[in-house]
């Protein structure tokens, strides 16, 4: 079984090792030029972004051809999921895919325009992810097929606002972002971004193809890196994942560590 997944905060990447299998970072696939995979079963793991997939993991699947009897994709989301699966099975149909098992689970929101990363933390228990993990992970070893499903309305945010965030986050979106002075150069925002869009001299200069993924700032040692509106400075990375495990998936120097 071969996973297909993209990171900021380390939750898909979670998910991704829960399921198992051999995983495959979509960034790294992407710097490395592989474009076609065979395996019995091909899973998908991402976060939701805007009721959305998010653009990498839609460039990815665009730019490769996949074989295997058995497709799944899972979506993690914070807050409301609309119809982001949805959307993710249209873009695989252009693709060839003929998804078998769509799934998502509910974690920690870390957008911090909407939400404060403090808050977020005291509803953890709440959100029951380890009970819909466990189904998640079930359903995928048995093979079964389902698909989610969702209402017109959730249908209708999926085609509207990914149009918004695309507006908002992407490409210029990082000159919303500030960088303080307690900055110490130690380019961790460099080596967690998965599109090369940060080189650091004395401090990290945004090259303006952002993915407003916002790992630079969840994964800053000295909460230097700030988004112009945020609502919490607290910041967010699942405790189940490790600093360097997001640098090795995401980082598109030559070295990954």
């Amino acid at each position: 079984m071969k996973i297909f997944y993209f990171t900021a905060t380390g939750n898909s990447l979670y998910i991704a090792k829960r399921i198992g299998g051999e995983l495959c970072s979509i960034p790294q696939m992407l710097k490395d030029g592989t474009s076609e995979f065979e395996d019995e079963e091909i899973g998908f793991i991402f976060p939701c972004y805007g009721f959305a997939p998010p653009r990498i993991v839609m460039n990815f699947i665009q730019k490769s051809k996949f074989k295997a009897n058995y497709f799944f994709a899972v979506m993690t989301y914070g807050n409301k999921a609309a119809s982001g699966l949805g959307y993710m099975e249209k873009i695989g149909k252009q693709a060839g895919i003929r998804f078998n098992y769509t799934n998502e689970v509910l974690m920690i929101d870390n957008y911090l325009p909407v939400f404060k990363i403090e808050d977020q933390l005291n509803k953890e228990n709440s959100k029951k992810t380890e009970e819909k993990l466990e189904k998640i992970v079930s359903d995928i070893k048995n093979k079964k097929n389902e698909l989610a499903k969702k209402g017109v309305v959730s249908d209708a945010l999926s085609k509207a606002i990914p149009k918004l965030i695309t507006k908002i986050h992407l490409n210029e979106g990082d000159k919303r972002f500030i960088v303080g002075d307690n900055c110490n150069s130690c380019k961790v925002c460099e080596k967690v971004c998965p599109i090369n869009n940060i080189k650091v001299n004395r401090k990290p200069e945004y090259l303006h193809q952002c993915e407003g993924c916002f790992a630079c700032i969840h994964h800053c040692p000295q909460t230097a890196i700030h988004f112009k509106f945020e609502r919490s400075n607290t910041r967010f990375i699942n405790r189940n994942v490790k600093l360097k495990e997001i640098i090795d998936a995401n980082n598109q120097s030559n070295t990954r560590s």
